[in-house]
């Protein structure tokens, strides 16, 4: 896997998900990382669909190398990154299902579930997700079934 300083990453949440988010951002700024907000700024209501969008358009286009999306439970904010042909966004609540995300799913986007994990343990996950490769191999031929050609 690249360094985190050769990285860009693209971040998206929810008011549930903003404070983690700043955690988030605030530990990959630490690592070098480049970083891109695509919201919300703040613990005011929202709507996740309008972050979620931004951000996996950018990262399906090539714009950043991979996503974080946040939210209470992390799972609405993955269906709409999702629904994007080029997304493969993980919800991941432990770092061992972060290191099968990119390991067999080759995962571009990473969920968190604000409401239902520790700061330490998100971090323990981003390090764990950015710090592992895909295996390819049998792995590949299934992750290229993933997107829709309906």
């Amino acid at each position: 896997m690249k360094p985190y300083t050769e990285l860009s990453i693209a971040l998206a949440s929810d008011h549930a998900g903003y404070a983690l988010k700043q955690t988030v951002i605030a530990f990959l700024k630490e690592k070098g990382a480049t970083l891109h907000d695509f919201g919300c700024y703040s613990t005011e209501s929202c709507d996740y669909p309008d972050y979620a969008h931004p951000l996996a358009t950018a990262v399906e286009n090539g714009d950043y190398d991979f996503g974080i999306t946040i939210c209470s439970t992390g799972n609405g904010i993955c269906m709409t990154a999702n629904k994007h042909a080029g997304i493969r966004a993980a919800l991941c609540w432990e770092p061992r299902l972060g290191e099968l995300a990119r390991q067999h799913n080759n995962a571009n986007v990473l969920g968190l579930p604000a409401n239902f994990i520790s700061e330490e343990t998100a971090l323990a996950i981003v390090d764990t997700f950015f710090k592992t490769d895909f295996e390819g191999g049998r792995h590949e031929r299934r992750v290229r079934k993933i997107a829709c050609s309906c």
